[in-house]
C-alpha cells in the first residue's frame, strides 16, 4: 500500500509496538462481535483508539501522521469508496423495485420445498449478490425474505441460513463489481474483467459443489423440531411471502453492468449505467414511484429518498475502511515489518512456494484486519513482487487473493458477514424459525468451505497457474 517512504517508521517496542494497535483493534472487534453489534459504525471508536495508540507509540509522530494520511488517500481506496456508495444506491433501487421478491416468486412457482428450497435460496442469493456486488447487501435484503418462508417448506434453519450466506459469498467472489474483485485486480495492476474470467474455472465448480452440499445436508437434517404451534406459524409465513413476477425485467440491470465491464469500460461507468437503467425500468414499469427516489422533507430540514438511503448504506463501510487503511499503512511502514517481509522475499523461489506465501500472507492480514479489501491492499505490493519473481501472472495472483479472502470472513463468527447473517435470521422469530448463531451460520457456509479446498487444490496441482493477461 505504501510504496515510497523515505525512512522506516519506528515504534517504541519495535515489532510489539507496531502490532499493539492491531491487538487493541482485534480485542475491540471481537468484543463488539460477541456482543451482537453487526454494524461497521460500532468499529469506528475502536479504530480511532487504535490509531491514537499507534500515535503514542510512534517515535516520530509527525511521520506517523503523514504515513496514515498517505495510506488513506490512495487512488484504489477512493475507487473502493465510490464503488461502495454507487453499489449501495444500485442495491437500494433494485430492492425497491421488488427484484428479490420476483426471484422468490419464481422459487415459489416451482413448488420447491425442503432441500430444494435450500438450493433455491442459494441460487437467489447468488443472483442478487452477483448483480449488486455486495454480500452484505444480499444478506440484509434476501435473508429476511427467504429465511422465514423456509420454515413452512421444511428447510432446516441453520442449513437454510448457511445457504443464504453461501450464495451471498458466491456473488461476492464472482461479481465484477464486488469490492474483492476490484481490490484484487487493482492491487495487482491488472484489469477486472480478465481477472474475473480467469477466476470462473475455479469458482463455478466450487459453487456447484456448494449447492449440492447444501441440498444434501438439508436432505439429511431433520426438517424441524419445533412444536405444532410454531410449525403452524411457519406455514403461514410460507404462504404469505409469495413475491411477484413484476420485477423480473430488472434482470436486465446486472446483465447490462456486467456487459459494460466485460467490454473493459470503467467500473464507475458500469455502476452509473446500472443506476440509470434501474431508474428507467423501475419508473417506466411502475415498480418505483418517482417521488420516493429523492424528495425534500421540510419537517426534517433535509433531503430523503432511495438515493440518499443507498449512499447511507455505503457510509459505514467507507469510513471503517479509511480508518483501517490508515492503521495498516502505519504498520506497513514500520521497520520491523519490513525486516519480516525482506526475509520472506529471500526464502521464496518456486511458483508453488510463492503461492503458499501469498495465501498465508493474505490469510494473516484478513484475520488481523477483519476486512477483506484492506487485507488485499495490505499484502498487494508484497504479492506483486513475490509473484513476479516466481513467474506468476497478475490474474493468478489476484485470484489467489480474492478466493482466500472469500473464505475466512464468511466462516468465522467474529466477522461482519456471519454476524449479519445471524442478525438476519432474527426475522424468522415471529414465524417460529429460531435465530441461529454466527458460528452455526459460518459452519454451514458450504461455498466458503468449497473455496478453501479449491485454493489448496490449485496450489498443489498447479491448475490454472500458466494463465495470465494478454
Amino acid at each position: 500500500m505504501i510504496t515510497a517512504v523515505r525512512t522506516p517508521l519506528e515504534f517504541h517496542g519495535r515489532l510489539a509496538g507496531a502490532l499493539a494497535p492491531f491487538v487493541l483493534f482485534l480485542v475491540g472487534v471481537v468484543w463488539l462481535a460477541l456482543s451482537g453489534a453487526p454494524d461497521e459504525k460500532g468499529f469506528w471508536p475502536v479504530l480511532l483508539a487504535a490509531l491514537a495508540l499507534g500515535l503514542a507509540l510512534a517515535r516520530d509522530r509527525t511521520q506517523y501522521c503523514d504515513v496514515v494520511i498517505e495510506a488513506m488517500g490512495q487512488p484504489i481506496v477512493m475507487l473502493m469508496i465510490m464503488a461502495w456508495l454507487l453499489s449501495g444506491v444500485l442495491g437500494v433501487l433494485l430492492n425497491a423495485s421488488g427484484f428479490v421478491e420476483a426471484l422468490v416468486w419464481v422459487a415459489r412457482k416451482a413448488h420447491v420445498t425442503g432441500a430444494a428450497y435450500v438450493g433455491a435460496a442459494f441460487l437467489i442469493c447468488a443472483v442478487v449478490s452477483t448483480s449488486t456486488g455486495t454480500s452484505f447487501g444480499t444478506i440484509m435484503l434476501a435473508g429476511p425474505l427467504l429465511y422465514p418462508a423456509g420454515g413452512g417448506l421444511g428447510a432446516p434453519p441453520a442449513i437454510l441460513m448457511g445457504a443464504i450466506l453461501a450464495g451471498s459469498t458466491f456473488g461476492d467472489s464472482i461479481s465484477p463489481v464486488s469490492d474483492t474483485s476490484i481490490a484484487s485486480a487493482g492491487s495487482q495492476l491488472t484489469d477486472i474483467p480478465g481477472t474475473v474470467r480467469a477466476r470462473l474455472k475455479y469458482v463455478i465448480p466450487a459453487g456447484f459443489v456448494a449447492l449440492l452440499a447444501s441440498m444434501v445436508v438439508a436432505g439429511l437434517a431433520p426438517g424441524s423440531s419445533a412444536p405444532a404451534a410454531a410449525l403452524g406459524a411457519r406455514e403461514t409465513a410460507a404462504a404469505s411471502i409469495t413475491g411477484s413476477p413484476g420485477a423480473l425485467p430488472m434482470l436486465l440491470v446486472p446483465l447490462t453492468v456486467i456487459t459494460i465491464l466485460i467490454r473493459k469500460r470503467h467500473l464507475l461507468e458500469g455502476l452509473f449505467a446500472g443506476i440509470a437503467l434501474t431508474l428507467a425500468l423501475g419508473v417506466g414499469l411502475g415498480l418505483i414511484t418517482p417521488a420516493t427516489v429523492l424528495y425534500i422533507d421540510s419537517a426534517a430540514f433535509g433531503a430523503k429518498g432511495l438515493i440518499i438511503d443507498g449512499f447511507s448504506r455505503g457510509v459505514g463501510v467507507s469510513i471503517f475502511t479509511i480508518l483501517l487503511v490508515g492503521l495498516v499503512g502505519a504498520l506497513q511502514a514500520s521497520s520491523s515489518v519490513e525486516r519480516v517481509l525482506r526475509w520472506a522475499r529471500s526464502t521464496t523461489v518456486s511458483p508453488r512456494r510463492a503461492e503458499v506465501w501469498i495465501v498465508a500472507a493474505v490469510s494473516m492480514a484478513v484475520l488481523l484486519t477483519t476486512h477483506s479489501v484492506v487485507a488485499m491492499l495490505t499484502v498487494g505490493a508484497f504479492t506483486r513482487e513475490l509473484g513476479e519473481r516466481a513467474g506468476l501472472s497478475a490474474y493468478r495472483r489476484a485470484n489467489l487473493l480474492d478466493m482466500t479472502v472469500c473464505t475466512w470472513p464468511f466462516l468465522l463468527p467474529y466477522f461482519l458477514p456471519t454476524i449479519l447473517a445471524s442478525s438476519a435470521s432474527a426475522s424468522g422469530s415471529a414465524f417460529g424459525m429460531p435465530r441461529v448463531s454466527p458460528w452455526e451460520v459460518g459452519m454451514a457456509n458450504t461455498y466458503a468451505w468449497a473455496l478453501a479446498v479449491t485454493v489448496a487444490v490449485i496450489i498443489v496441482t498447479g491448475f490454472g497457474r500458466s494463465e495470465g493477461p494478454d
